[in-house]
């Protein structure tokens, strides 16, 4: 077996199974060992499966690979519990429209990967399964609430995973763990399968290695489908076409919101680093504002809560789940819901419920929704001067485990750079750019204007080409 598997990207090793110097039961073998052997210490997977299999011989770009998927997306057959105990033993009876994509790509699922109970989190802390760690240091974070899915991909125990994001939820857990993680524009992937957390931001996206295997990932699970009426007929796209551009005659935006107070130092000099990079590729830079961007957390927190009290009403105890004894109704709607949902989704689902109650919802709910198309209107208006726009992704690397758990305030401070992007609808990647003096992952941002992803994965491939920050390891013991 080829021990150089984990200095592969995805792509590479496909192109050694189309020429038949491994086969893809070798390939899945690899990576279950590591699993087998990392993830106690970094509790990255719920459950990685012990047989190999395939459901289609079609010869795609990623054909024979493996990949884990957040614990969040139905695969027929297999547990889903978004990581609460209310949903212990609860198995999808259907394929999510993202699964069935990549089963027919010929791609292999690995596992599913841990993350924040019902992706209300930004740490990969709130989970029934306990949380999971950062590779580079396992006494940190690795972000969330796809910590599992960025963890996974980071320490090299799978080639690449899915994850969802409605505020960050992927761009901030890759920036942290130094993996590319993406953000399609709202409508590009189907949500058919996906347990809503906010049904008007949630979107699934992957987290790769490098931009090329996020690329050919995109390829395969993008398109409208019949099953999700947000899903766009954008048309045709291939996403690999845009790796190997020319970027010199690109413009991109600096947003003074997002390099002010709260920005730690050394994050700062690493996207100033990039910045002078692109610099001298000849990229044009140009200051910009998004005077809206300081009311993006306060309207998500609205928005996305209102929406979570509403799809969680559905996690009743009855149907499936974890139920508790009685042989009243209300009973054991109230016992249930308190046994099996954990602190943090109680308290988002009584924010929602309170925003959307009666003499509240035009005071709370409405105005967030008129805040939301201000900054809507604000990155419209800076997509007509720039082509894109760099941000940092996170304020700060990686943090200690238990640090912020405590304060809420601060735990969602970690998406204070994220979030626009998801009100916005508007693609956004992380891409790995470098580490601080504690050798932790930094990433900076690309985000452009709606269904533009092309532009991302141009600017991001060339990055890449003349960087190697993304083919760091970590070195697990």
């Amino acid at each position: 077996m080829n021990l150089n598997l984990i200095e592969k990207s995805g792509y590479e090793i496909a192109r050694d199974i189309k020429d038949k110097k491994i086969n893809p039961e070798e390939v899945y073998s690899f990576f279950k060992e590591r699993i087998d052997k990392y993830n106690p210490r970094l509790n990255a997977f719920i459950e990685a499966y012990p047989d190999f299999s395939l459901s289609s011989s079609q010869n795609s770009s990623l054909f024979g690979l493996p990949i884990a998927i957040k614990d969040n997306i139905c695969i027929q057959g297999k547990e889903i519990t978004c990581a609460s105990k209310i949903l212990s033993s609860c198995r999808a009876v259907y394929d999510a429209t993202v699964i069935r994509k990549l089963k027919e790509a010929g791609l292999s699922l690995i596992g599913t990967t841990n993350m924040d109970e019902f992706a209300f989190g930004s740490s990969t802390e709130n989970s029934c399964y306990g949380p999971s760690k950062n590779p580079w240091d396992t006494d940190r974070v690795p972000g969330g609430s796809s910590g599992g899915s960025a963890a996974a991909v980071a320490a090299r125990l799978v080639p690449f995973a899915l994850g969802s994001d409605t505020a960050g939820s992927i761009r901030q857990p890759a920036s942290l763990c130094g993996v590319v993680g993406f953000k399609p524009t709202y409508g590009r992937v189907s949500r058919f399968g996906l347990v809503a957390f906010g049904s008007s931001l949630d979107q699934i996206g992957p987290i790769t290695g490098n931009i090329k295997d996020c690329a050919s990932l995109l390829d395969i699970i993008c398109g409208p489908d019949k099953f999700d009426s947000t899903t766009a007929q954008a048309g045709e796209q291939n996403f690999t076409e845009a790796l190997g551009q020319d970027i010199s005659s690109l413009k991109i935006g600096l947003p003074k919101e997002y390099f002010g107070e709260g920005l730690d130092p050394q994050i700062k000099e690493r996207i100033e680093a990039a910045i002078n990079f692109f610099k001298k590729e000849k990229v044009e830079f140009v200051q910009v504002s998004l005077p809206h961007t300081q009311y993006a957390l306060p309207a998500y927190y609205v928005i996305a809560c209102s929406e979570a009290s509403s799809n969680l009403q559905r996690f009743d105890g009855i149907r499936y789940g974890q139920r508790a004894q009685g042989n009243k109704l209300g009973p054991v709607y109230e016992k249930s819901r308190r046994l099996g949902f954990g602190r943090e989704t109680k308290r988002r689902i009584l924010l929602g419920t309170y925003s959307l109650s009666s003499g509240y919802y035009d005071l709370y709910y409405t105005r967030a929704l008129k805040v939301r198309r201000l900054i809507k209107n604000d990155f419209d208006r800076v997509f007509k001067e720039v082509d894109a726009i760099l941000t940092p992704s996170s304020p700060t690397p990686a943090f200690k485990i238990g640090e912020k758990i405590k304060d809420p305030l601060k735990m969602y401070l970690s998406d204070v750079y994220t979030i626009s992007s998801n009100l916005a609808g508007i693609p956004a990647a992380s891409i790995p750019c470098g580490f601080t003096k504690d050798n932790l992952p930094v990433g900076m941002q690309l985000m452009a204007k709606d269904f533009d992803e092309e532009i991302i994965i141009k600017i991001a491939d060339f990055f890449q080409s003349h960087t190697d920050f993304h083919q760091k390891i970590p070195q697990l013991k």
